[in-house]
């Protein structure tokens, strides 16, 4: 697996159009390019961290031309709701050990 992790500055007051966009667009990556999904962290007051799973570096660096038109609305709305965008980081998963289940 490959990991993208994304760093959002948000303009004051945009925080829920933010969410809303980055939601959209990143369902839209999910069903048409092959991402495995992403989360969204919030790291302090507009400081915005999202982490993208991917099944390969292949897959990632190979996406973008699938998805429909509408995802540029949504890219377009986020990126005016941003102050800055960046990929901090792009990973190679070596070993994962998260869960949604509590071992009791």
């Amino acid at each position: 697996m490959y990991i993208v992790i994304y760093r959002f500055i948000v303009k004051q007051n945009l925080d829920q159009d933010f969410i809303k966009y980055w939601k959209g667009l990143t369902d839209l990556i999910y069903k048409y390019e092959g991402s495995l999904g992403s989360r969204l962290h919030k790291e302090k007051p507009n400081h915005y961290i999202a982490y993208a799973q991917w099944p390969s570096k292949t897959v990632f660096e190979n996406s973008g031309g699938k998805l429909p038109i509408e995802a540029n609305r949504y890219r377009d709305a986020m990126r005016l709701a941003c102050e800055k965008i960046e990929i901090s980081n792009k990973l190679e998963v070596i070993e994962d050990l998260l869960t949604d289940k509590i071992h009791v």
